[in-house]
């Protein structure tokens, strides 16, 4: 039985980590945008943040762009999201608009929360995603909830709920798991595998550090994916989705991610070396990675490159503007989306 399960699992992990046909270069172009927008993104909130101008907590996603944009590529209409608090990046992966998720940081009036719920808590079920979670793990449940939505209105929908490293030895998370394996809930389990948990490293908070493997006392297939490299991503994505669609159940994908900064922006991160940062920047980031691919196999030209920086250079100092000149919520605002009349 034991080699019978080890057989399947290799054949998962042959299946999502296959290679793939090079999608087109508009495809390819459209992935760099996505990643650049959220890179260029944090780096302005860090310098809104150590201005003063946003409070509070302040997760920034730098380095693990390639995990949402790739996953993001084979969701479909009616998919969901649900995520942890490092989450500006799974917004501007949704089409959440760069205004509204800056004027949030912000504190202003023209942000996702009207400026009530900060970095941590936004929401747009426009564009299905549920949050931005402060507590570590309690997303992982309500993914599983939104994934028995859908399988209880028979929509052919999935929800991808993300989760860190530390997240994934929460008791909740096994909750979730196993109900979603026991109902075959169409529930995408992110494990966001950027090595730190706060600042903790893996190896010493986590028993067994293969994580993919978490799921498989419920029959859950899991693999591990090379997080930086957005063709990677996407193309386990789309094993996972096609079969949490087919009504097989649940599935994780664990992502080895890097984050260059500190857990928060208060934090120094000086429990890893400057040579480890220096060495995942210059061996391992997602969009040098895809720059140079565009380059050398896709025909695209170095001057169609900087017109998409450039666009993106825009699109961030608009949000910028926007964030610091609309008005700050009305005090009665402390008194909306409290209670609901029934």
């Amino acid at each position: 039985m034991a080699t019978q399960r080890a057989r399947g699992r290799k054949s998962v992990e042959a299946e999502a980590k296959g290679a793939a046909a090079l999608p087109p270069a508009s495809e390819l172009k459209q992935y760099y945008r996505d990643m650049l927008l959220i890179r260029r993104f944090e780096e302005r909130a860090g310098q809104l943040y150590g201005m003063g101008l946003i409070g509070g907590f302040c997760h920034l996603y730098i380095g693990q762009e390639a995990v949402v944009v790739g996953i993001q590529s084979v969701l479909t209409e009616g998919d969901c999201v649900v995520t942890s608090y490092r989450d500006h990046g799974h917004m501007l992966a949704c089409g959440m608009d760069s205004r509204g998720v800056m004027a949030e940081l912000t504190g202003r009036i023209g942000g996702y929360s009207r400026g009530k719920g900060g970095s941590m808590h936004m929401f747009s079920k426009e564009k299905n995603f549920y949050g931005g979670h402060g507590i570590v793990g309690a997303q992982v449940p309500i993914g599983a909830g939104i994934a028995m939505a859908h399988w209880y209105n028979d929509k052919a929908n999935v929800c991808c709920a993300y989760m860190g490293d530390g997240a994934v030895n929460q008791g909740q998370v096994y909750e979730a798991f196993n109900m979603a394996a026991l109902w075959k809930l169409p529930a995408i389990f992110v494990i966001e595998n950027n090595k730190y948990a706060m600042g903790t490293s893996q190896e010493r908070a986590s028993a067994g550090q293969e994580l993919a493997r978490r799921g498989e006392a419920y029959g859950i297939p899991g693999v591990q994916v090379d997080g930086m490299d957005v063709l990677k991503v996407r193309a386990a994505a789309q094993v996972a989705v096609d079969h949490a669609k087919a009504g097989n159940g649940p599935y994780i994908l664990e992502m080895m991610t890097y984050r260059y900064r500190g857990h928060s922006m208060s934090d120094p991160a000086k429990y890893r070396t400057k040579e480890e940062v220096q060495t995942m920047r210059e061996q391992h980031d997602p969009i040098d990675g895809l720059r140079a691919l565009l380059l050398r196999e896709a025909g695209v030209s170095e001057d169609e490159l900087k017109a998409i920086d450039a666009e993106v250079k825009e699109i961030v100092a608009d949000a910028a503007e926007f964030a610091q000149t609309s008005p700050e919520p009305d005090p009665s605002e402390l008194y909306t989306d409290v209670l609901i009349e029934a």
